[in-house]
């Protein structure tokens, strides 16, 4: 039976009021036939969990222990973008529902949780992780059931994976990019390097310390400390001793809050640059717990800070705070979060498909021209063409951009002569 919704309103002895309530009715139907997706059994071939009406996916980031104060902004903006895609009618015509995990700064129990997503609740894919350790914890999961994670850090390079796109830069993209500009634009000689004790920061200054010495400059020390760690005078006191021109940060989570404030406390005023401070891991999130007082004229090398001015960004930090309160910052690990969602909606669309070898399959080549960072593509190697920038950190928590690539940079995970 067809229905023609103009002449059934206008049947005599109907009501405004009537013929107004059942205008909206029709119309909301139309719009729900108008977005109604292609039958379940076409796009959901390997039993994920995917309805009629719904598709879910898995959130899995620590919002307990150290890591915490770094994550959480990862948390928000992928429910963010999440809220903004179903807004819009979801993905094939189902809305977007997730289960949350807490990995709790534990790498056991990142993979734990990813098993138990991938296996019990079968999600659709997985935005997740923070850390290197807790990516490489979870990475057999995924390859073993082969699910598809979206990873948004900046992390060390020297690996790919089917299962994995990896939003953040890697190291050609960030380390190599920044230490080339604090030379070039610094004169900087001398390096200090430190970090927090894991894959991440160790492999980090590995990279950095060969480009250093590649460059013909010199490492004045190198030293680690556990996670959670907060007693830096000792390695304050060497820095004091050995002058080096750059500190080459890589502390993470909140040992950041201690190291800064004891590096204030001691008496270095990162504002004169005597010693000059660049760091890879401090994003606003961190500055945060920091204060931006105890940070102030430190600078970092990412891909994104909040302070950018163009109208993706603005109209990304406008709708973030209206969801997470005026008082929220946004850090580059926050915004590479918040595209994993949207890369995968493009993905799977573009595969006309839930399935995970579909997704991974349509994912080179994707584009997002609304990212909050600028136009960002997926290459080949499963990593971003993005830019890299360096900022200035001031007293109100914000960085002030100083430089940034002219053009987007090709991620290259396995640069020659840094593995």
């Amino acid at each position: 039976m067809s229905i023609n919704p103009s002449e059934n309103l206008a049947r005599p002895g109907r009501s405004p009021r009537w013929r107004r309530t059942m205008a909206s009715v029709l119309l909301a139907a139309a719009s729900t036939v108008a977005v109604a997706g292609p039958p379940t059994a076409e796009v959901n071939t390997t039993g994920l969990a995917v309805t009629d009406d719904t598709v879910t996916i898995g959130i899995l980031h620590s919002v307990t222990g150290t890591m915490a104060i770094s994550e959480t902004g990862s948390v928000q903006a992928e429910k963010l973008a999440i809220k903004q895609i179903n807004d819009m009618g979801g993905i094939l015509g189902r809305k977007i529902e997730y289960i949350q995990e807490d990995g709790a700064s534990d790498w056991p129990t990142f993979a734990e949780k990813a098993k138990k997503l991938l296996v019990n609740d079968k999600v659709a894919s997985v935005m997740g992780c923070w850390t290197s350790a807790s990516r490489k914890a979870v990475l057999p999961v995924f390859e073993q059931y082969n699910g598809m994670l979206y990873y948004p850090t900046f992390y060390e390079g020297l690996e790919q994976s089917p299962n994995v796109i990896y939003t953040g830069q890697e190291a050609t993209q960030q380390i190599i990019a920044g230490i080339d500009w604090v030379v070039k634009e610094k004169g900087a000689k001398t390096f200090f390097l430190l970090g927090s004790d894991y894959i991440w920061p160790r492999t980090s200054n590995k990279i950095a310390r060969k480009h250093i010495e590649k460059l013909g400059l010199k490492v004045v020390g190198e030293e680690y400390y556990p996670l959670g760690h907060t007693q830096f005078n000792s390695v304050i006191n060497k820095i004091r001793l050995k002058k080096p021109d750059v500190i080459y940060a890589i502390v993470v989570g909140g040992s950041n809050v201690a190291f800064y404030k004891q590096l204030k406390a001691a008496g270095i005023d990162l504002t004169k640059e005597k010693p000059l401070l660049l760091t890879i891991s401090v994003t606003e999130d961190e500055i945060r717990g920091i204060g931006g007082e105890n940070i102030e004229g430190a600078y970092a090398a990412m891909k994104y800070f909040q302070s950018l001015g163009n109208d993706n960004n603005q109209a990304f930090v406008k709708a973030f705070k209206e969801m997470w309160g005026d008082d929220i910052v946004i850090g580059d690990v926050t915004q590479a979060a918040y595209l994993g969602p949207w890369l995968w909606k493009a993905a799977v669309e573009k595969a006309g498909s839930f399935d995970i070898d579909k997704v991974r399959a349509a994912s080179p080549g994707i584009e997002l021209t609304t990212a909050p960072e600028g136009y960002v593509r997926v290459h080949e190697n499963h990593h971003l063409w993005s830019k890299t920038r360096i900022g200035r950190a001031k007293a109100d928590g914000q960085y002030e951009v100083v430089y940034e690539t002219a053009d987007l940079m090709e991620p290259d995970p396995f640069p020659a002569g840094y593995q």
